[in-house]
């Protein structure tokens, strides 16, 4: 070989050597995370229950009794609803909307039919039951009449 070939296959080599390296680093990494998941949380690897639904419960931030990331009301089921609805649409789709328990499920066969919606199985009831105990239609009339007002004349 000439030199300048040699040169270059140890170029070659050192390239193919450094990109081993950072695979092998990012293999150990992923292996200690596999290890320190599996001791910190054994049961992590075992089927439910049958007819158990499992949904690991965020821990919600909550100020003023509505949760910090997303403005939906504090309730019971909200990390069903976090976990199902907010993966396809911001929670605002959800706090600008008013229905009945009736007006929810007619969303959610909507958006199964048109939008790839899955199946929401047992978590469905649990999910209606959020939405229409915190998002049901809101009985309201006209505003109140004001009163205390300092009125002033416009000049000319």
């Amino acid at each position: 070989m000439l030199d300048h070939e040699k040169q270059e296959f140890i170029g070659k080599m050192e390239q193919a050597i450094k990109s081993l390296e950072r695979a092998y680093a990012v293999f150990i990494v992923g292996l200690l995370l596999l290890i320190y998941v599996n001791f910190a949380h054994p049961d992590i690897w075992s089927a439910p229950e049958e007819g158990k639904v499992v949904v690991e419960e965020l821990i919600p931030e909550f100020e003023n009794g509505f949760h910090i990331e997303t403005g939906l009301k504090e309730g019971e089921n909200l990390h069903l609803v976090i976990a199902n609805c907010t993966n396809c649409h911001s929670a605002k789709m959800i706090s600008q909307n008013r229905a009945s328990r009736e007006g929810w499920q007619h969303m959610i066969e909507w958006m199964q039919e048109t939008q790839n919606l899955w199946d929401l199985g047992a978590n469905e009831t649990l999910i209606l039951d959020y939405l229409a105990s915190n998002y049901a239609p809101e009985k309201k009339g006209r505003r109140a009449p004001l009163r205390d007002i300092e009125w002033y004349e416009l000049e000319d």
